[in-house]
C-alpha cells in the first residue's frame, strides 16, 4: 500500500481493538470497558455471537460464586485434581490452569453484579469422569439466565442472530433442564403441554410481530447480554467488519489493525493492544488435514460458523505467534449428523442428549458397540476415531427403537407429537425398519453382528449393569438416562420390539483445541517463547488450556469468558479485583421462559 494510499485511509483510535464477538471477545470488549478503556469490536459477520450463540451455552466454572451461595465450597484441590486426572501430567499447564481457577469467581461475579448477564447454576450438571479423583457432582458450571429480549433496544436485535436452527424447534431455543423437560413431557403430563404450548404461543407471536425469535435461551442468551452490556458501556460493535492486517511500530508491537468495513478500508490505532477472539479453524479445510483420519480436510462437519475459518490465527502467524497443536486432540470433537433440506442446504446436527437415552446404542459397521454411549460427546468421536478400521469411513449408527425414539429426540427428529414421518420420508434424515435385520441391510451393517450385539446389550440392561463399556457407573451418566423407564440403571434400557431407527453418526467438532500459542495473560507467543507485544488471543483463537482434553461440558465458554476478562483487566493494569468472588445470589433458573418474565 503506497504511502499515498495510507494517508487517505480513515483512522479511527481506540484503546483496544476486538477480532470477533463471541464469548471471549465480547467478555474481553465488556471488562476493558468496564475499566474505563475505549473498545472497538469488529465482527466479520453480520451478526454477533459465533460458535457462542449456537451453543447451549453453559460454562465450566468451578468454584464459582452461585455454588457458594447455595452452599457449595469446594477446595480448589479438588478440581486441580480432577483436572491432573483428566489431562495427564504431560499437558498440564499449570501457570494457565492456576490462572483459570484463580479468576473464575471474580469473572462470575463481575458479570453477575456489573452487567446484565446473570447466571443460572448447573447445580446437577456432573463432570464426565466421575469415577476420577475430584470429579463434581453439580455446582462447577452456569448458563445465562433465560429472558425475553423485548427489553433489548432495536438496534441491538439487529445485531443479534436467530437461534441456531438445528437445535431449535422452529427456531424457538429450548434449554436443556426444566425448560426441556416440558416439552419432552408435553403428551404425558398437562401442565408439561400447557407450558410448551404457550412457549410456542409467544413464539409464533415474535415471530409475526418481531420477525424473529425472543426468547432468549442458551448461549444466544449469553450473547444478548454481553452485546447488551458492551453497549451500556460504551464498545463500538462493527458488524460486516473484519480484521485484514495487524500494524506495528518499529519495536515489532502491535499498536493497530486494518479494517475492511461496508465503507472501505479503515485504520484502527489502538493504544493498548488487539484482542484476537475470532472462533479458531474448524471451518478452514486446508488446515483441517492436520486432524486425525482427515487427509483432505472435507471429513469433518463443524458447528462452528463459516467465520470461524482460521482468520485470528492467520494475524498471530503474521506477528510472529504460532499454531500448538500439541496435546491430545485438535478439536473439541462432536458426533454429528448431516441433514439434507428441500432447499438444497444442509444442516449439521449435534448429537448431545440422544446418546445418553435408555433405548438407544451406538454401533459401527460390523454391528458392534464400540463406546460407552452416555459418556461425553467427544469420547464418543474418539471412540469412533480410535475403533473404526483404517480404509474406511470414520461414522457410526445410533440405533433405538420406538419407544425411546418417539420419547426422546433421535438426531434431527423430534418426539411425538411431531410425525415420524417428516423425518423419515420427507427429509429422510433417519432409517426405519420393522426389523433388526432389515435396518441393518439399509445402513450397510453387518446383521449378524447388530442383532448380536442387541441381545446382548438387551440383557445387561434389563440387569442394569454394562459390563461391556460402563455405561451408567457414573452420576453424568445417569444425569443423562431416564429414570421412569422401570428398568434398574437410568442410562439402560432394552431395545424392544420393532419398528427400529438408525441415524448415520460422524466426525464433527463444536470447535478447535488447538490455537494460538499465548501465556497465561493470553498475551500472544513466539516460538522463542518471547511475547507479541500489544497482541492478544482469546476464545478458540487460544490453544486450550486443558491440553486438548474434555473434562466437563462447558470447557470452551467457561475458559473463553475467563481469559477475556482476564486479558483485559491485564491491559488495562488492573490488579484489584471487582469484587471478592465470594457470593452472589443465586439466580436458579426454575423453567419459566413464559414472556411476561423481563426482570
Amino acid at each position: 500500500m503506497s504511502q499515498q494510499t495510507m494517508q487517505n485511509i480513515p483512522q479511527w483510535h481506540c484503546d483496544v481493538l476486538v477480532a470477533g464477538s463471541g464469548a471471549g471477545g465480547l467478555a474481553a470488549a465488556v471488562t476493558a470497558a468496564h475499566h474505563g478503556l475505549k473498545v472497538i469490536v469488529a465482527e466479520r459477520a453480520a451478526s454477533c455471537g459465533g460458535a457462542t450463540a449456537r451453543s447451549g451455552g453453559w460454562a465450566w466454572t468451578p468454584g464459582n460464586p452461585l455454588a457458594k451461595a447455595d452452599g457449595v465450597n469446594e477446595p480448589r484441590d479438588d478440581f486441580r485434581n480432577y483436572l491432573k486426572a483428566v489431562i495427564g501430567e504431560a499437558d498440564y499447564d499449570h501457570e494457565r490452569i492456576e490462572m483459570f481457577l484463580e479468576n473464575v469467581p471474580h469473572m462470575v461475579g463481575f458479570f453477575e453484579n456489573s452487567t446484565p448477564l446473570k447466571f443460572t447454576p448447573g447445580a446437577k450438571i456432573c463432570d464426565i469422569y466421575g469415577r476420577l479423583p475430584g470429579a463434581g457432582t453439580g455446582h462447577r458450571s452456569v448458563a445465562a439466565t433465560p429472558f425475553y429480549a423485548k427489553q433489548l433496544p432495536r438496534h441491538l436485535l439487529g445485531i443479534l442472530p436467530d437461534q441456531y436452527k438445528m437445535t431449535s424447534f422452529w427456531g424457538m431455543g429450548i434449554m436443556a433442564g426444566p425448560d426441556l423437560g416440558h416439552f419432552l413431557n408435553a403428551m404425558k403430563k398437562p401442565q408439561s403441554f400447557l407450558y410448551a404450548a404457550k412457549r410456542f404461543g409467544i413464539h409464533l407471536y415474535d415471530k409475526i410481530v418481531y420477525k424473529r425469535n425472543m426468547q432468549m435461551v442458551n448461549g444466544l442468551a449469553m450473547i444478548a447480554r454481553l452485546v447488551q452490556a458492551a453497549d451500556e458501556k460504551g464498545v463500538d460493535i462493527q458488524v460486516n467488519t473484519s480484521v485484514k492486517a495487524l500494524i506495528e511500530d518499529g519495536n515489532g508491537k502491535t499498536v493497530g489493525a486494518y479494517l475492511d468495513t461496508p465503507q472501505g478500508t479503515v485504520q484502527v490505532r489502538a493504544a493498548k493492544g488487539v484482542v484476537l477472539a475470532t472462533g479458531g479453524y474448524p471451518a478452514n479445510i486446508e488446515r483441517r488435514k492436520n486432524f486425525p483420519r482427515n487427509p483432505d480436510g472435507t471429513q469433518h462437519w463443524t458447528l462452528a460458523p463459516q467465520e470461524a475459518d482460521g482468520a485470528g490465527l492467520a494475524l498471530a502467524e503474521s506477528a510472529g505467534g504460532y499454531l500448538d497443536d500439541s496435546g491430545r486432540s485438535p478439536a473439541a470433537w462432536c458426533p454429528v449428523s448431516v441433514v439434507k433440506f428441500k432447499d438444497g442446504s444442509e444442516g449439521v446436527f449435534p448429537h448431545i442428549a440422544d446418546r445418553a437415552k435408555p433405548g438407544i446404542i451406538g454401533v459401527l459397521k460390523n454391528g458392534k458397540r464400540f463406546v460407552n454411549e452416555a459418556n461425553g460427546y467427544y469420547d464418543y468421536v474418539a471412540g469412533m476415531l480410535q475403533a473404526v478400521p483404517e480404509g474406511e469411513a470414520v461414522e457410526s449408527w445410533l440405533i433405538g427403537d420406538k419407544r425411546a425414539v418417539r420419547s426422546y429426540m433421535f438426531g434431527y427428529a423430534k418426539p411425538r407429537p411431531i410425525p415420524l414421518a417428516v423425518y423419515t420420508r420427507y427429509l429422510k434424515c433417519i432409517e426405519e425398519a420393522d426389523t433388526l435385520d432389515e435396518l441393518a441391510e439399509k445402513c450397510g451393517i453387518d446383521p449378524v453382528g447388530l442383532m448380536s450385539t442387541v441381545a446382548g446389550f438387551n440383557r445387561m440392561a434389563k440387569q442394569g449393569k454394562d459390563t461391556d463399556f460402563g455405561r451408567g457407573d457414573t452420576p453424568f451418566n445417569r444425569y443423562g438416562g431416564d429414570a421412569s423407564t422401570g428398568y434398574p440403571n437410568p442410562s439402560l434400557a432394552p431395545l424392544g420390539k420393532g419398528p427400529y431407527y438408525a441415524v448415520k453418526v460422524q466426525v464433527g467438532s463444536f470447535g478447535t483445541f488447538a490455537g494460538i500459542a499465548v501465556d497465561a495473560f493470553s498475551r500472544v507467543l513466539r516460538r522463542d517463547g518471547s511475547i507479541s507485544d500489544g497482541l492478544y488471543a482469546v476464545g478458540l483463537d487460544q490453544k486450550s488450556v486443558f491440553g486438548g482434553n474434555y473434562p466437563c461440558g462447558g470447557i470452551n465458554i467457561g475458559p473463553a469468558l475467563t481469559f477475556g476478562y482476564t486479558a483485559a483487566r491485564h491491559i488495562a493494569g488492573v490488579t484489584e479485583y471487582e469484587d471478592d468472588g465470594s457470593v452472589c445470589p443465586s439466580a436458579d433458573y426454575q423453567g419459566s421462559l413464559l414472556r411476561p418474565s423481563e426482570k
